[in-house]
């Protein structure tokens, strides 16, 4: 095969569907390249609730960045057709192949169950699009895996949808950590809390449940590379709540969380991951836990806890513990305080966990180069803790990392020290 041909950011722009240009196309070379006021046009894949949030976001950026919705797609023709009215794409497709087939595509949002976040993923990036996919990245560690090796063959930018790490918060508390501010860092602590009503988290109390699959609604394409089942209105409406497509808390919410003390930390993946909850309250045919907490101790010798109980929205203080001092994220960014309360180290943030910040983000990274703020390389290691923590409660078994073939495996299976296996997190200017 010859060498592909060099592409300036203009014929990329113009001819974004070749795989040639996926793989000459490099981050850094968009701040040299010319043309930069050339306006994105966006696909959008899946019409649901949060894809609709997508949807509203890019008109509302639609002069400021200089962006259009192109298509949009679902295997529910109806949604997909409410969803064009919403951002005035006009293209409606039932099958996201076609989004991928548009040469005048540059980049696709990806908004569905996370159980079709990869392949569609690597799919885009195989048409040379670049990707917004939505947290959490994939469904499972594999998955993530093969999502970042296709995004290194290709050199295409994507961009992880954990919105938080548009605030800027948490490079901040990583630059301090770094120089020693709080000291060795020990431990974190974060949580997500909700208290659902009697339906329980992610139910429709007003789903009936012999309601007729939608003629213009292709189930065989929405169950993707999930297990083969007749139509369920629960599964499709409530997927959340059901391991075939979804991690439920840990993989749609504890992602927002860890992945800001993986950024803050400087963490990859944990050493080992228990996973702990059941499902207490709500019995009602989910078979994942509708109250849960996880722990992951990393290789550096920290350990981070993630509370997660839906029954209760009393939360606890999101912190870092170190030897010299703790850092407290507050609502305007971050403090760090010594033992008797004396201030070290403050940032007022800014940003935020906003979609149109992160959208913009990856829309100044394709124009002059800004670094992406939820790369793939965090993305996966988010996906390995959480989903570390649901096989450990699974299993009932402490999970362990098996860094030599990088995958999971039980804890006991492997030898772990009992010090740390890397320098430990903020000790080298303590």
């Amino acid at each position: 095969m010859s060498k592909p041909t060099p592409v300036t950011r203009r014929r990329f722009l113009q001819t974004t569907g070749t795989a040639t240009a996926a793989v000459a196309w490099t981050a850094k070379s968009y701040a040299r390249i010319a043309g930069a006021n050339e306006r994105i046009r966006i696909g959008f894949i899946g019409a649901g609730g949060m894809a609709t949030a997508h949807m509203r976001t890019i008109k509302a950026l639609k002069d400021q960045d200089n962006v259009e919705a192109v298509v949009v797609c679902d295997c529910w023709e109806t949604r997909a057709r409410q969803g064009a009215k919403v951002c005035d794409a006009p293209q409606v497709v039932t099958d996201y192949r076609r989004v991928l087939d548009d040469p005048s595509i540059h980049y696709v949002t990806i908004a569905t169950p996370e159980h079709q976040h990869a392949h569609m993923t690597i799919d885009a990036l195989d048409a040379g699009k670049a990707v917004y996919c939505e947290k959490p990245m994939t469904h499972t560690i594999e998955e993530a895996q093969a999502v970042v090796k296709k995004q290194r063959q290709t050199g295409l930018p994507l961009q992880i949808g954990v919105q938080s790490m548009s605030d800027d918060s948490y490079i901040s508390a990583a630059k301090a950590i770094k120089q020693g501010v709080i000291g060795q860092v020990v431990q974190a602590q974060i949580e997500y809390v909700r208290r659902y009503g009697k339906q329980g988290p992610w139910r429709r109390p007003d789903l009936d449940e012999k309601m007729p699959k939608p003629n213009d609604l292709d189930w065989q394409a929405w169950l993707g590379p999930a297990p083969k089942i007749d139509w369920n209105p629960h599964h499709y409406f409530e997927w959340r709540n059901y391991a075939a497509y979804s991690g439920g808390i840990a993989t749609d919410l504890f992602i927002h969380r860890i992945t800001r003390i993986i950024r803050a930390c400087g963490l990859s993946y944990p050493r080992r991951a228990v996973g702990m909850g059941g499902i207490w309250q709500w019995p009602d045919g989910r078979d994942l836990p509708d109250n849960f907490e996880m722990i992951c101790e990393y290789p550096q010798g920290m350990t981070v806890y993630v509370l997660g109980t839906m029954s209760n929205r009393v939360g606890i203080d999101h912190l870092i513990r170190g030897y010299r001092g703790t850092l407290y994220f507050t609502s305007d960014g971050w403090v760090a305080k010594d033992k008797d309360g004396k201030v070290l180290a403050q940032h007022k943030k800014t940003g935020g966990e906003r979609i149109d910040l992160h959208h913009t983000n990856l829309h100044n990274h394709l124009r002059n180069g800004e670094p992406l703020n939820c790369p793939p390389e965090i993305g996966l290691a988010g996906v390995v803790a959480v989903c570390m923590a649901n096989e450990s409660w699974r299993s009932s078994r402490m999970m362990g990392w098996d860094s030599k073939n990088e995958k999971m495996v039980p804890a006991d299976t492997l030898d772990l020290p009992h010090t740390p296996a890397e320098t430990p997190i903020g000790l080298a200017s303590s």
